[in-house]
Protein backbone atom coordinates (compact mmCIF):
# COMPACT_ATOMS: atom_id res chain seq x y z
CA UNK A 1 0.00 0.00 0.00
CA UNK A 2 2.69 2.30 0.90
CA UNK A 3 4.27 1.52 -2.54
CA UNK A 4 0.91 2.64 -4.19
CA UNK A 5 0.91 5.40 -2.20
CA UNK A 6 4.25 6.73 -3.14
CA UNK A 7 3.48 6.32 -6.65
CA UNK A 8 0.10 8.06 -6.61
CA UNK A 9 1.92 11.29 -5.07
CA UNK A 10 4.37 10.97 -7.68
CA UNK A 11 1.70 11.33 -10.03
CA UNK A 12 -0.37 13.91 -8.48
CA UNK A 13 3.15 16.17 -8.28
CA UNK A 14 3.96 15.39 -11.84
CA UNK A 15 0.40 16.31 -13.41
CA UNK A 16 -0.66 19.25 -11.51
CA UNK A 17 1.23 21.57 -12.62
CA UNK A 18 -0.44 20.78 -16.07
CA UNK A 19 -3.74 21.01 -14.73
CA UNK A 20 -3.20 24.39 -13.04
CA UNK A 21 -1.62 25.53 -17.03
CA UNK A 22 -4.32 24.12 -18.22
CA UNK A 23 -7.37 25.57 -16.31
CA UNK A 24 -5.53 29.02 -16.69
CA UNK A 25 -5.65 28.65 -20.68
CA UNK A 26 -8.93 27.93 -20.32
CA UNK A 27 -9.95 30.73 -18.42
CA UNK A 28 -7.63 33.24 -20.12
CA UNK A 29 -9.85 33.10 -23.30
CA UNK A 30 -12.72 32.75 -21.40
CA UNK A 31 -12.59 36.23 -19.30
CA UNK A 32 -10.91 38.20 -22.85
CA UNK A 33 -7.56 37.94 -20.92
CA UNK A 34 -5.73 37.13 -24.16
CA UNK A 35 -6.96 37.19 -27.68
CA UNK A 36 -9.39 34.29 -28.64
CA UNK A 37 -8.62 34.44 -32.27
CA UNK A 38 -4.66 34.00 -31.35
CA UNK A 39 -5.36 31.86 -28.10
CA UNK A 40 -8.43 30.06 -28.11
CA UNK A 41 -10.07 28.28 -24.44
CA UNK A 42 -8.41 25.10 -24.31
CA UNK A 43 -12.05 23.43 -24.39
CA UNK A 44 -12.09 24.93 -28.17
CA UNK A 45 -8.84 23.26 -28.88
CA UNK A 46 -10.06 20.00 -27.88
CA UNK A 47 -13.15 20.37 -29.23
CA UNK A 48 -11.24 20.33 -32.46
CA UNK A 49 -8.95 17.46 -31.76
CA UNK A 50 -11.82 15.45 -31.43
CA UNK A 51 -12.75 16.30 -34.60
CA UNK A 52 -9.69 15.62 -36.13
CA UNK A 53 -9.64 12.17 -34.68
CA UNK A 54 -13.23 11.55 -35.97
CA UNK A 55 -12.59 12.24 -39.34
CA UNK A 56 -9.40 10.31 -39.18
CA UNK A 57 -6.78 13.30 -39.75
CA UNK A 58 -5.11 12.71 -36.97
CA UNK A 59 -4.01 9.32 -37.09
CA UNK A 60 -3.13 9.66 -40.98
CA UNK A 61 -0.62 12.14 -39.95
CA UNK A 62 0.36 10.31 -36.22
CA UNK A 63 1.27 7.29 -38.30
CA UNK A 64 3.49 8.56 -41.01
CA UNK A 65 5.13 11.18 -38.39
CA UNK A 66 5.79 8.16 -36.31
CA UNK A 67 7.31 6.27 -39.29
CA UNK A 68 9.42 8.38 -40.03
CA UNK A 69 10.93 9.43 -36.64
CA UNK A 70 11.39 5.42 -35.84
CA UNK A 71 12.81 4.47 -38.94
CA UNK A 72 15.69 7.83 -38.50
CA UNK A 73 16.04 6.94 -34.87
CA UNK A 74 16.55 3.06 -35.51
CA UNK A 75 19.30 4.33 -38.48
CA UNK A 76 20.89 6.65 -36.23
CA UNK A 77 21.28 3.96 -33.24
CA UNK A 78 22.73 1.00 -35.90
CA UNK A 79 25.35 3.22 -36.55
CA UNK A 80 25.99 5.08 -33.69
CA UNK A 81 26.01 2.73 -31.06
CA UNK A 82 28.98 0.65 -32.80
CA UNK A 83 31.18 3.32 -33.78
CA UNK A 84 30.71 4.61 -30.59
CA UNK A 85 31.63 1.51 -28.92
CA UNK A 86 34.91 1.38 -31.40
CA UNK A 87 35.56 4.88 -30.81
CA UNK A 88 35.53 4.54 -27.17
CA UNK A 89 37.85 1.38 -27.32
CA UNK A 90 40.39 1.70 -29.40
CA UNK A 91 41.82 4.92 -28.58
CA UNK A 92 44.24 5.62 -31.59
CA UNK A 93 41.01 5.22 -33.91
CA UNK A 94 39.49 7.79 -31.94
CA UNK A 95 41.89 10.38 -31.44
CA UNK A 96 41.82 10.10 -35.61
CA UNK A 97 37.91 10.26 -35.81
CA UNK A 98 36.84 12.31 -33.26
CA UNK A 99 37.77 15.86 -34.38
CA UNK A 100 36.02 15.28 -37.33
CA UNK A 101 32.93 14.32 -35.58
CA UNK A 102 32.91 17.18 -33.61
CA UNK A 103 33.12 19.28 -36.94
CA UNK A 104 29.97 17.02 -37.73
CA UNK A 105 28.05 17.24 -34.85
CA UNK A 106 28.29 21.16 -35.20
CA UNK A 107 26.41 21.29 -38.11
CA UNK A 108 22.72 22.46 -38.28
CA UNK A 109 20.83 19.76 -38.93
CA UNK A 110 17.91 21.45 -40.84
CA UNK A 111 20.37 23.76 -42.47
CA UNK A 112 21.66 20.56 -44.28
CA UNK A 113 17.84 19.49 -45.58
CA UNK A 114 18.53 21.05 -49.11
CA UNK A 115 21.45 19.08 -49.23
CA UNK A 116 19.70 15.78 -48.50
CA UNK A 117 17.58 16.83 -50.47
CA UNK A 118 20.02 17.31 -53.96
CA UNK A 119 21.50 13.71 -52.83
CA UNK A 120 18.14 11.47 -52.05
CA UNK A 121 15.29 13.46 -53.67
CA UNK A 122 12.32 14.65 -52.09
CA UNK A 123 10.85 11.71 -51.04
CA UNK A 124 10.62 9.82 -47.63
CA UNK A 125 14.55 8.85 -47.61
CA UNK A 126 15.47 12.91 -47.49
CA UNK A 127 13.59 12.98 -44.15
CA UNK A 128 14.86 10.01 -42.83
CA UNK A 129 18.07 11.19 -43.31
CA UNK A 130 18.08 14.46 -41.85
CA UNK A 131 16.75 12.32 -38.68
CA UNK A 132 19.37 10.57 -38.99
CA UNK A 133 21.72 12.94 -38.45
CA UNK A 134 20.34 14.82 -35.34
CA UNK A 135 19.62 12.05 -33.47
CA UNK A 136 23.02 10.17 -34.23
CA UNK A 137 25.31 12.66 -32.05
CA UNK A 138 23.65 12.07 -28.62
CA UNK A 139 23.83 8.10 -28.61
CA UNK A 140 27.31 8.49 -30.38
CA UNK A 141 28.59 10.75 -27.41
CA UNK A 142 27.20 8.96 -24.83
CA UNK A 143 28.59 5.92 -25.96
CA UNK A 144 32.26 7.20 -25.97
CA UNK A 145 31.85 8.41 -22.98
CA UNK A 146 30.34 5.06 -21.57
CA UNK A 147 33.15 3.40 -22.79
CA UNK A 148 36.24 5.34 -21.69
CA UNK A 149 34.15 6.01 -18.35
CA UNK A 150 34.60 2.28 -17.46
CA UNK A 151 36.11 2.00 -13.75
CA UNK A 152 39.97 1.08 -14.58
CA UNK A 153 39.67 -1.04 -11.41
CA UNK A 154 37.13 -3.49 -13.65
CA UNK A 155 39.16 -3.79 -16.32
CA UNK A 156 42.64 -4.29 -14.83
CA UNK A 157 40.99 -6.79 -12.12
CA UNK A 158 39.52 -8.77 -15.62
CA UNK A 159 43.06 -8.73 -17.02
CA UNK A 160 44.68 -9.57 -14.00
CA UNK A 161 42.62 -13.09 -13.93
CA UNK A 162 43.40 -13.58 -18.18
CA UNK A 163 40.52 -12.26 -19.52
CA UNK A 164 41.24 -11.95 -23.23
CA UNK A 165 40.48 -8.67 -25.32
CA UNK A 166 37.22 -9.81 -26.59
CA UNK A 167 36.09 -10.76 -23.58
CA UNK A 168 36.82 -8.73 -21.66
CA UNK A 169 35.29 -5.97 -23.90
CA UNK A 170 31.67 -7.97 -23.94
CA UNK A 171 31.82 -9.17 -20.01
CA UNK A 172 32.99 -6.08 -18.54
CA UNK A 173 33.24 -2.30 -20.85
CA UNK A 174 30.07 -2.65 -22.57
CA UNK A 175 27.85 -3.34 -19.73
CA UNK A 176 29.04 -0.69 -18.11
CA UNK A 177 28.98 1.50 -21.00
CA UNK A 178 24.86 0.40 -21.33
CA UNK A 179 23.33 3.28 -18.82
CA UNK A 180 25.21 5.99 -21.13
CA UNK A 181 24.25 4.20 -24.09
CA UNK A 182 20.96 4.21 -22.97
CA UNK A 183 20.76 7.91 -21.79
CA UNK A 184 21.85 9.29 -24.96
CA UNK A 185 19.28 6.85 -26.97
CA UNK A 186 16.57 8.22 -24.91
CA UNK A 187 18.24 12.29 -26.38
CA UNK A 188 17.81 10.76 -29.21
CA UNK A 189 14.30 9.40 -29.53
CA UNK A 190 13.19 12.71 -28.23
CA UNK A 191 15.25 14.61 -30.46
CA UNK A 192 14.21 12.83 -33.63
CA UNK A 193 10.84 14.12 -32.78
CA UNK A 194 11.48 17.36 -32.55
CA UNK A 195 13.36 17.31 -35.85
CA UNK A 196 10.92 15.52 -37.58
CA UNK A 197 8.12 17.91 -37.07
CA UNK A 198 10.32 20.94 -38.30
CA UNK A 199 11.58 18.81 -41.50
CA UNK A 200 7.44 18.13 -42.15
CA UNK A 201 7.13 22.05 -41.54
CA UNK A 202 9.62 23.00 -44.47
CA UNK A 203 9.01 20.26 -46.77
CA UNK A 204 6.12 17.58 -46.48
CA UNK A 205 2.77 16.75 -47.55
CA UNK A 206 1.39 14.72 -44.79
CA UNK A 207 2.32 14.55 -40.92
CA UNK A 208 1.96 16.52 -37.80
CA UNK A 209 4.70 19.47 -38.96
CA UNK A 210 2.99 19.44 -42.11
CA UNK A 211 -0.95 19.67 -40.35
CA UNK A 212 0.60 22.34 -37.94
CA UNK A 213 1.54 24.20 -40.77
CA UNK A 214 -1.41 23.79 -42.89
CA UNK A 215 -3.54 24.89 -40.44
CA UNK A 216 -1.60 27.97 -39.18
CA UNK A 217 -1.73 29.11 -42.45
CA UNK A 218 -5.32 28.89 -43.21
CA UNK A 219 -5.52 30.44 -39.95
CA UNK A 220 -7.68 27.60 -38.32
CA UNK A 221 -5.81 28.18 -35.04
CA UNK A 222 -7.70 25.95 -33.11
CA UNK A 223 -6.73 22.91 -35.21
CA UNK A 224 -3.45 24.43 -35.00
CA UNK A 225 -3.36 24.07 -31.40
CA UNK A 226 -4.80 20.54 -31.19
CA UNK A 227 -1.90 19.36 -32.99
CA UNK A 228 0.82 21.09 -30.93
CA UNK A 229 -1.06 19.75 -27.99
CA UNK A 230 -0.95 16.03 -29.95
CA UNK A 231 3.12 16.79 -29.73
CA UNK A 232 3.42 17.87 -26.96
CA UNK A 233 1.79 14.57 -25.30
CA UNK A 234 3.60 12.36 -27.86
CA UNK A 235 6.83 13.55 -27.36
CA UNK A 236 6.25 14.06 -22.96
CA UNK A 237 4.75 10.52 -23.00
CA UNK A 238 7.89 8.96 -25.25
CA UNK A 239 10.60 11.03 -22.55
CA UNK A 240 8.37 9.44 -19.73
CA UNK A 241 8.34 6.01 -20.98
CA UNK A 242 11.77 5.69 -22.15
CA UNK A 243 12.86 7.52 -18.06
CA UNK A 244 11.15 4.66 -16.54
CA UNK A 245 12.76 1.97 -18.60
CA UNK A 246 15.72 3.29 -17.90
CA UNK A 247 15.79 3.38 -14.27
CA UNK A 248 14.08 -0.37 -14.22
CA UNK A 249 16.67 -1.62 -16.00
CA UNK A 250 19.39 0.27 -14.32
CA UNK A 251 18.06 0.68 -10.27
CA UNK A 252 21.61 -0.83 -9.75
CA UNK A 253 23.41 2.77 -10.40
CA UNK A 254 20.98 4.80 -7.91
CA UNK A 255 21.70 1.67 -5.59
CA UNK A 256 25.70 1.85 -5.85
CA UNK A 257 25.47 5.85 -5.94
CA UNK A 258 23.42 5.95 -2.60
CA UNK A 259 26.17 3.62 -1.21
Amino acid sequence: MKGLGKIMGNVFYKVIAIIVFLFIWEIAGRLGLVNKVFLPPFSKVLSALGAQIMKGELWKHFSISLRRSLLGFCLGVSMAVPLGLAIGWFKQFGRVIYPLLQVFRNLPTLALLPVFVMLFGIGEFSKTMVIFWGVVWATLLNTISGVRNVDPQLIKAARSMGTKPLRLFATVVFPAALPYIFAGMRISATTSVLILIAAEMMGASKGLGFALFFYEANYKIAEMYAYLVVMAVFGTSLNFSLEALEKRNFRWREEIGST
